[in-house]
């Protein structure tokens, strides 16, 4: 991001990041948890084997759709903030902060949080002696009408504790941070890759759940996109986390060349992955025993071959979600940063360390509240809300190619989105349709994402009369 006036002398951030580096940040980010637990419930919604793996391409077809545009932008605007600076240079100040406040309070705040209880989880089946429920300390809050019964747990110990330890890493330098997200994503691809090689050529699977629906199954045109569209919540939120290397666009080396290859290639592999995954799921097991499972990869390895996998499995999926959040701390800070820079945030979070050069205090503020969040588990109510309110900013973001393409003609381009208009046109179209399916068939969770970004209203008037103030 550009400095500010008479801020030369500041520390700033460091273009320290390599195509590869991005390209593990959008892998690792994207591949956490939503790959090992949403089967069941995309199963539900779908009911047929051949829905079951379109949706998962359907996703990642929609999110290519989607990077192509992105890529264009990342390349006009190679800046700490990434889809933040696209929506403030197309749409205005007060959109952009819409944007970087759902972002901050409930969607990488609640997705870290999520991720760091489902680490715990799952490093606990491990290690047992992590996994030990008994309350700790249990205090009942009174609130109105109810009374909230706030505990301490070894698991929520562990989920905050991991959101600790990465934050630490993520302060002490760029660096740092980024190896151990390519640690963890090369070692994620190691163990899915294994899974998926030797399930598919030594397993003892059957093809035919391929072909076999579950008892019942609809018919109908309408139901069955309905259902449909209702099963692309929740891969799309599986896929979602490939913009997170726009936002560190200003640490990446010749970003203008490599934030959209990187985010082309990334999302490209994520969609091989899922799908690979969903064939295994699909080869071990009919459809209608992953819809009655909570835990289908343990399932499908179990049927693969043997029970004596559960500990591996367990490592292998505590390890996929310790490097999502290790990519989402990040990769998410550096929208807050450039939020501050702007004068529409906390103004301590546009400081950078002047060892470690890293934008720290956003760093740091990011990981308390995930932690909190993780802690008094509101985390899975505020994503419910937001999931839907994701999806309307990304709409935004692609409608801002077509608006910067009318505003910004002769701005330099280094990479132009690939079938424009029509590739971006119908990503638009698709999502569209999805957030009114949304809108008729999940009202109160429309309703109540509206709820949380209008909230940052009084935020941003009190940010914009405090600079105005600060600049007279």
């Amino acid at each position: 991001m550009t400095p500010k006036p008479g801020s030369e002398s500041k520390p700033s951030l460091l273009r320290g990041l390599t195509l590869m580096d991005t390209t593990m940040l959008l892998v690792g980010g994207v591949i956490g948890s939503g790959i090992f637990l949403t089967a069941g419930q995309i199963a539900t919604s779908l009911k047929r084997p051949d829905l079951f793996l379109l949706v998962w391409i359907a996703g990642g077809v929609i999110s290519l759709l989607a990077g192509f545009a992105v890529a264009e932008l990342g390349g006009m605007y190679p800046e700490a903030g990434g889809s933040y600076v696209y929506l403030r240079e197309a749409w205005g100040e007060l959109p952009a902060f819409l944007y970087g406040w759902m972002i901050f309070t409930v969607i990488q705040s609640g997705t870290i949080g999520a991720l760091a209880v489902g680490f715990a989880q799952y490093f606990g089946a491990a290690f047992p002696v992590f996994s030990d429920p008994t309350p700790l300390f249990a205090w009942n809050i009174p609130l109105g009408f109810t009374v909230f019964a706030f505990t301490i747990t070894v698991p929520k110990l562990t989920s905050v504790a991991a959101i600790a330890l990465l934050t630490v890493v993520n302060v002490l330098g760029l660096r740092r941070g980024a190896v151990l997200v390519n640690v963890a994503t090369w070692m994620k691809f190691a163990a899915m890759g294994a899974l998926i090689l030797f399930g598919l050529v030594i397993g003892k699977g059957d093809w035919s759940h391929l072909s076999q629906p579950v008892a019942g199954a609809s018919t109908d045109t309408s139901t069955l996109l309905s259902g449909f569209g209702v099963a692309l919540i929740s891969v799309l939120f599986a896929y979602d986390g490939w913009i997170y290397i726009t936002w560190v666009a200003g640490e990446v080396k010749d970003s203008a060349r490599n934030v959209p290859i990187a985010l082309i290639l990334g999302i490209s592999i994520v969609a091989v992955i899922y799908v690979s995954m969903n064939l295994v799921y699909l080869y071990a097991l009919p459809l209608d025993k992953i819809i009655a499972t909570d835990a289908v990869v343990r399932d499908a390895a179990d049927a693969l071959f043997s029970a004596r996998l559960g500990w591996w499995l367990a490592i292998m999926v505590s390890l996929s979600v310790f490097g999502a959040i290790a990519s989402a701390i990040l990769c998410t800070a550096r929208i807050f940063y450039a939020m501050a820079v702007d004068g529409v945030f906390f103004r301590s979070m546009a400081k950078v360390h002047p060892r470690f050069r890293t934008p720290h205090v956003a760093v740091i503020t990011l990981g308390v509240w995930s932690a909190i969040l993780a802690l008094i588990g509101l985390y899975d109510q505020l994503l419910t809300y937001a999931i839907f309110m994701m999806i309307i900013g990304y709409i935004f973001i692609i409608g801002a190619l077509f608006r910067l393409r009318r505003t910004h003609p002769d701005h330099p381009r280094p990479y132009r989105c690939w079938g424009y208009p029509w590739v971006p046109v119908t990503y638009l179209i698709v999502t569209i349709i999805w957030v009114l399916n949304t809108v008729w068939a999940r009202p109160l969770e429309s309703l109540g994402g509206l709820i949380i970004v209008g909230l940052g209203i009084p935020g941003f008037l009190y940010w914009t009369r405090r600079r105005v103030s600060a600049a007279a």
